[in-house]
């Protein structure tokens, strides 16, 4: 039997960044090995290790030089992912020409004879005293269903051969892998999150990010870390990602917050949002699903959002809706709630019918299916939202008995969804591969969805 978590405590973490007391740090050592969970209720409770925020000093903020060879090569999406294909990466400011190259996969290895060439468009990007060359080409005019392999590379030095997969164009089953933050030590901790989701969901069709993919907006090393923890799955898998508050930051003492200077030129993503929230707020439909990505960093455009919000969903002819953002509707950890947030967008995911909503921001975990008008905390009907984190900076559970039918703290996690025209599949899991939470959505023919919840029981599970 596991050793209760309460004798590993070396501090109680409230809300906000915790650190560590040094003095600490050689017990820690010694009892790790001995480390257990507590597991009670519907909540998975690890030691309250909890990992420093990350602070924007010069050191965190320094640049990572760039070289001719390309680097940071990451897919998105522009336009619909059954034909088309947008892919990033940088270079040194020499390399002064950028394509990218796309040919049919096959197994043959001459394929490439067969390869048609497309020009990128160069963006610099000047961090400290480092500039860098950020490309976006784009890929148009391409048949559904189909795998192709491409390279980017300036005609002389090119990257490897990489493969993706265009959508279909009717709805088919398919998988992908939802995060909450990494945030905090991206390449040492958060990496075994994405690779240990890779492993799990080999054949996942992108990666939704919910927010605070690092901790300093404006750190080019951080930046680096992130694509390094991904490597080329960022090349192979497109990426979805959500802004959270830490992609944003004040450049200049007493300005006004905003996104970091990197977002943009690193992700290619849909411009279909409102205007001046370009590819922070955006949409796409992918094999009967219908994927909405808002942004709740920008609380002066929450009725902008809503409005354009209604409009995707009014329209929406997909069997499944989904949508992702950083700040939860509601709240798992301690003293926090986004009331303004809730009011604004929450009445048309229950008009709407929305399915899923996933989110990050608390540094916890929590999934629920409260019933539209508050009064009932499980609702087989009503929407499901979930909040998560993949990284190692974690807050206590707080408050969400309110509406949470399973929550955890202290515990690094990811999200496998799979989704055919008949159900919905959610798994979380640890980053140790246990399952930590599950439940299947289904609708009929009317839509009227109804929830089977299949958590696990934490105490036998682990």
């Amino acid at each position: 039997m596991p050793l209760r978590a309460s004798i590993l405590r070396v501090s109680t973490p409230v809300a906000g960044p915790e650190y560590i007391s040094h003095k600490f740090q050689f017990v820690l050592t010694l009892l790790r090995p001995l480390a257990g969970l507590l597991l009670g209720g519907a909540a998975l409770v690890a030691p309250s290790v909890v990992v420093p925020a990350q602070t924007p000093a010069a050191a965190t903020v320094a640049a990572v030089e760039p070289g001719k060879r390309p680097s940071r090569v990451v897919l998105t999406w522009r336009d619909d992912p059954a034909r088309s294909q947008a892919v990033t990466w940088r270079t040194e400011v020499s390399v002064d020409e950028a394509f990218a190259e796309l040919a049919e996969a096959s197994a043959n290895p001459g394929f490439g004879a067969l390869a048609r060439r497309a020009p990128a468009r160069t963006t610099p990007v000047t961090s400290g005293t480092v500039t860098a060359y950020y490309h976006e080409a784009r890929f148009t005019a391409l048949r559904p269903d189909t795998l192709y392999a491409y390279r980017v590379g300036d005609g002389a030095i090119w990257s490897e051969w990489f493969h993706f997969r265009t959508a279909a164009l009717e709805p088919a089953p398919f998988s992908f892998i939802y995060l909450g933050d990494a945030q905090n030590d991206i390449r040492s901790l958060w990496s075994r999150a994405i690779r240990s989701a890779f492993m799990d969901a080999p054949r996942a069709r992108f990666v939704v990010h919910a927010g605070d993919l690092v901790n300093t907006g404006e750190s080019d090393e951080q930046w680096g870390e992130w694509f390094g923890a991904g490597s080329w799955l960022n090349a192979m898998i497109p990426q979805v990602p959500a802004v959270g508050n830490h992609e944003y930051a004040r450049i200049d003492r007493g300005a006004a917050r905003q996104l970091s200077e990197f977002w943009r030129p690193q992700f290619a993503l849909p411009e279909d949002g409102p205007e001046g929230l370009s590819e922070t707020v955006y949409s796409f439909d992918f094999q009967g699903v219908r994927m909405i990505v808002l942004n709740s960093e920008e609380p002066s455009r929450f009725d902008d959002q809503a409005t354009w919000l209604e409009g995707r969903l009014k329209d929406n002819k997909n069997r499944w809706t989904i949508v992702a953002f950083h700040q939860p509707v509601f709240s798992v950890a301690v003293g926090r709630d986004n009331a303004a947030l809730r009011q604004a967008w929450k009445p048309l995911f229950d008009k709407y019918g929305v399915d899923l909503v996933l989110q990050g921001h608390d540094h916890t975990y929590g999934r629920g299916e409260p019933s539209p008008d508050g009064q009932t905390r499980r609702d087989d009907a009503a929407t499901v939202y979930v909040v998560s984190v993949s990284g190692p900076k974690t807050y206590e559970v707080g408050g969400a008995e309110t509406w949470a039918t399973r929550t955890g703290s202290h515990v690094q996690l990811y999200q496998v969804i799979t989704i055919s025209p008949q159900a919905l599949r959610f798994e979380a899991r640890t980053v140790t591969g246990q399952l930590f939470d599950a439940f299947e959505l289904t609708k009929n023919r009317s839509g009227r969805r109804r929830l089977l919840d299949r958590k696990p029981d934490l105490w036998s599970a682990y």
